[in-house]
């Protein structure tokens, strides 16, 4: 199978990759990646992700970029383009991974429509902060911020936005530990308590959840940036707001459930953990790519269908999904 795009049922070919399912429990069922990040590579883990559920598990995915209005390349700092958000009308569970984006309302209302329809949604890192649009924007996302009532699409879609960097950025790592009754959840299948582990820090929550919202996994600070550093005892110097705090005392919630109060299929999956950096890929860890996995089940209502340890294993092509590349041609 060419790394490059193939076109998808309902898109002509263009600047968006597609990978057919193969046999597995999700064939039949169509994810479709939301990516636009200029921070934590999701133009490259999703990609991924995406060909190991269409090859191992039969899922058939596509996934969106944003892609540079003069040269047609991936380019994540082009903010207000993301084409063949269309594909969104014939899917079964969208992907979010973007990072401040302000799009037209012509590809707006595909995410919209898609939103309404109740169908489940899975947000990675900073779709929690997915958009930032002008103060004269009338969508209901237009803001991030969690002084802002109505808390933009992090706090209305995926029940909490962005709030700040509770780990020392670039300089302490992550473990997850599993929230109370977690390990029966199907979500954390075949993963071990503490398994999950990756370079990027633990964001702050504002607790407690909203209601209806169930923690999986708790962030652990780590003192340093490989697996096996300790964690963070007593306190330490928060940046943002310039005040000691116990960054593990408590753990922060960095990956749970939710229920969306809209239509009666809005299931959610959250998990603050999921980006990259000079440290690597938190999607290096096996215990994540599974999480992942589990979770796409999950979200299209196959919890019964995830096998006791998925096959998480890379597809062994290399890709060429990075900023700059051009795909679908």
């Amino acid at each position: 199978m060419s790394w490059l795009a193939s076109s998808a049922a309902d898109l002509p070919a263009g600047p968006w990759a597609v990978f057919k399912g193969k046999t597995g429990p999700g064939a039949g069922k169509r994810i479709v990646f939301v990516t636009g990040d200029d921070e934590y590579k999701s133009e490259e883990s999703m990609p991924m992700m995406a060909h190991i559920l269409a090859e191992r598990h039969g899922f058939d995915c596509t996934v969106l970029f944003a892609i540079s209005k003069e040269t047609g390349v991936i380019d994540t700092n082009q903010k207000d383009n993301i084409p063949g958000l269309e594909s969104l009308k014939s899917a079964d569970l969208m992907v979010m991974f973007t990072r401040f984006r302000a799009l037209p309302d012509a590809q707006m209302k595909f995410i919209d429509d898609y939103l309404k329809s109740g169908k489940p949604v899975i947000g990675l890192r900073t779709a929690t902060h997915a958009f930032s649009f002008p103060k004269d924007s009338t969508t209901s996302y237009a803001s991030y911020s969690f002084n802002d009532a109505s808390g933009g699409f992090g706090r209305q879609v995926l029940g909490q936005t962005w709030v700040n960097h509770w780990g020392n950025h670039g300089k302490q790592s992550t473990r997850g530990v599993f929230a109370p009754s977690a390990a029966a959840h199907p979500i954390t299948r075949g993963i071990a308590d503490g398994e999950i582990w990756g370079p990027t820090d633990v964001y702050e929550a504002t607790l407690p959840l909203p209601e209806g919202c169930t923690p999986l996994l708790l962030g652990q600070v780590l003192q340093g940036m490989t697996p096996d550093d300790a964690p963070v005892v007593g306190e330490q110097m928060n940046g943002k707001w310039k005040k000691m705090v116990k960054v593990n005392d408590p753990m922060m919630p960095i990956a749970w459930t939710w229920q969306r109060p809209v239509g009666v299929k809005g299931r959610v999956f959250t998990s603050t953990i999921g980006g990259a950096m000079a440290g690597g890929s938190d999607f290096a860890n096996e215990g994540m790519r599974r999480m992942f996995v589990n979770a796409c089940y999950w979200a299209v209502g196959l919890d019964n269908a995830i096998p006791p340890k998925a096959d998480v294993t890379s597809v062994a092509v290399p890709h060429p999904f990075k900023r700059g590349v051009r795909v679908g041609q």
